[in-house]
């Protein structure tokens, strides 16, 4: 499972979140011109933000929190009390607010990737009865053909994923 460690570790999400909060924060600042974010700026920041994650990572559409929870979150956020959020206050707030959506995209990932070989080798075994399909799949080394359908997996649920947008 140690290829999984991209995909799941904690400093790979912090440092994903990371980037993703420097860009919409410099996209904010240069915009506004202003060095920190209001509630308004948040909140649209927070809907780009949630738009990026349903397009580039896996697992199903996250709805954006409703702006009473950004609110909240921003007045839990805000160490200085000034109404607004800075760069770090920024990116503590991204940590929060995504947490919950990188927890489900890796579990859902881990679940694929563990799930999908065991799939592929019952069901090659259950081709042996299939006139001539039978007898290539059975051919196939077994590590080869679980890839196989684990990419296949894979593909499918970022077509259906496509499919949604």
């Amino acid at each position: 499972m140690m290829f999984l460690t991209p995909w799941t570790g904690k400093q790979w999400r912090e440092k994903q979140i990371r980037k993703i909060s420097d860009k919409v924060f410099d996209h904010f600042k240069n915009d506004t011109g202003r060095a920190n974010l209001t509630f308004e700026d948040l909140y649209i920041a927070v809907l780009l933000v949630f738009n990026d994650i349903n397009k580039r990572l896996p697992g199903p559409h996250f709805d954006p929190p409703s702006k009473e929870e950004v609110k909240s979150l921003m007045r839990d956020c805000d160490l200085n009390l000034d109404g607004e959020l800075n760069r770090e206050e920024f990116a503590k707030f991204m940590q929060q607010i995504t947490a919950d959506t990188f927890i489900t995209v890796s579990q859902g990932l881990i679940i694929t990737l563990a799930v999908a070989p065991t799939v592929a080798l019952l069901t090659k075994r259950s081709t042996e009865s299939v006139p001539h399909i039978g007898k290539v799949v059975q051919k196939i080394p077994n590590a080869v053909y679980a890839s196989l359908v684990t990419l296949a997996i894979v593909l499918f649920q970022k077509a259906g994923q496509a499919a949604i947008e």
